[in-house]
């Protein structure tokens, strides 16, 4: 395999075709995909040219910006009344995952069916609650949110439907973020999320983060998912 596609067996695993992440934005490493059946990922600086994108047959798939945020400028009063625990039922997490995650790159990508984007972001959380990285939030005794961390990445949060469009997104944030800061102890923590989901960068503004410069991400398939 060429030195420009980094297979990604997390993402191939749920897909008909082998999938691959390009290491560079280059004609070269475009080239390189031009005759290898599979679905291609390349990240790009937004201010770059596109046109050797479209040359090679590149579509856009979504925008990832990187909200990050020092412990000492973090608005912990914000956070809520939050416990979280190491013990839950995965079924849990997985239903609230599934309803909650629905706008990703792969769902938005034109090529890749809906239920295989779906499978892709389940395998995803199993992984997760493998890898014991998800918290549970929990009221009354039933999960109604989690969050997954790993050193000073915030990966993924959500909540149930139950306790969204109840102003409570500011304080479970913030009562995860401060979570993470107390048990990694790290001194910055970083996230990404896509402008298409303004609603929650601007809970992440409001908690102190701040953006730096992100990344464009481009797909291209070669080779059919059906």
């Amino acid at each position: 395999m060429s030195e420009y596609l980094k297979p990604t067996p997390w993402d191939s695993r749920n897909f008909p075709l082998d999938t691959f992440q390009l290491t560079e934005y280059s004609e070269a490493a475009l080239q390189a995909a031009a005759d290898v059946e599979g679905h291609f990922t390349v990240k790009v600086d937004p201010l770059a040219d596109k046109a050797l994108l479209h040359k090679y047959g590149f579509y856009y798939a979504d925008t990832l910006m990187e909200p990050y945020c020092y412990r000492n400028k973090f608005l912990e009063e914000e956070a809520g009344d939050v416990t979280f625990h190491e013990n839950y039922d995965a079924a849990d997490i997985l239903t609230i995952a599934e309803e909650a995650f629905q706008g990703g790159r792969y769902h938005r990508d034109f090529h890749v069916p809906n239920e295989m984007a779906d499978l892709r972001y389940r395998n995803w959380v199993k992984d997760l609650i493998d890898q014991e990285l998800i918290l549970a939030y929990k009221q009354d005794g039933r999960v109604k949110g989690f969050f997954a961390y790993q050193e000073e990445n915030v990966l993924l949060l959500a909540m149930h439907k139950d306790i969204r469009g109840q102003g409570f997104a500011k304080p479970f944030t913030a009562a995860c973020v401060k979570e993470q800061f107390e048990r990694t102890g790290r001194e910055q923590l970083v996230t990404s999320i896509s402008p298409s989901n303004p609603a929650s960068l601007n809970v992440f503004i409001g908690l102190g983060f701040r953006l730096r410069a992100g990344k464009d991400i481009y797909h291209k398939v070669n080779g059919s998912f059906y």
